[in-house]
């Protein structure tokens, strides 16, 4: 399933759970976040639909270097011939194919990373994602460091349509939340990340859950308020 998220952005769901996002820019297409094994299939498929080829995507932009966002990384650059960018905190994760032990403050999450279906193909990084980029070629798309949910995690603001793709700095599934703190690595500093975030969005893509348009996105900002 795919659907126009703004001008310029399509949101694709790669599994019921999960979403990925094609951004149109200067010479092709930026994909932001792969998903789950499942997910190469489903994101040519969704290009396919959309009259697109595979070659269209130029790059790939990681939100941060978790299983459900990475473990088709490899297959796809494959397909695809994108580059892969990563934040510099995450990218040694992506080279491991797998969170470290220190990458979560739960026990829980620990527990969970030592499962090999949570493993993936490591990934080395065509190039490192800094706070402040202008993503080149991607036609206003902004990387923003939002630390916490992993040391690298970035939330990428598209500034011709004032659209921000949050990864998992922000949950919603059925309503705004920050995810559980077993799951991150840092829980205490994702709200000073999202305290960062621009005033006067008009849409909102998160990984999980439904975006937010038009009139919804007021839930958005008045659940920033709190940070």
């Amino acid at each position: 399933m795919h659907q126009q998220l703004a001008t310029g952005i399509t949101r694709v769901a790669t599994s019921s759970r999960d979403n990925a996002f094609l951004v149109d820019g200067d010479d092709g297409l930026t994909l932001v976040d792969v998903g789950w094994a499942k997910a190469p299939g489903v994101l040519l498929a969704a290009l396919a639909e959309l009259g697109r080829k595979p070659g269209d995507i130029k790059r790939i932009v990681l939100t941060h270097a978790h299983p459900d966002h990475v473990k088709g990384a490899a297959e796809l650059r494959r397909d695809t011939g994108a580059q892969v960018l990563i934040h510099a905190a995450d990218a040694d994760w992506l080279r491991a194919g797998r969170v470290p032990a220190a990458g979560r403050s739960g026990a829980v999450g620990r527990l969970i990373d030592r499962l090999p279906a949570l493993h993936w193909q490591p990934v080395t990084p065509d190039g490192l994602l800094t706070d402040g980029q202008l993503i080149e070629g991607a036609a206003g798309l902004r990387v923003l460091h939002t630390p916490g949910h992993t040391p690298g995690h970035v939330v990428l603001v598209h500034e011709p349509s004032r659209t921000v793709l949050l990864g998992d700095a922000l949950f919603h599934r059925g309503e705004l939340a920050l995810g559980p703190a077993a799951l991150a690595a840092d829980p205490a500093t994702r709200g000073s990340s999202l305290a960062r975030l621009p005033q006067g969005v008009r849409a909102a893509g998160f990984a999980h859950g439904e975006p937010l348009t038009g009139a919804g996105v007021e839930d958005f900002h008045r659940f920033l308020e709190q940070f």
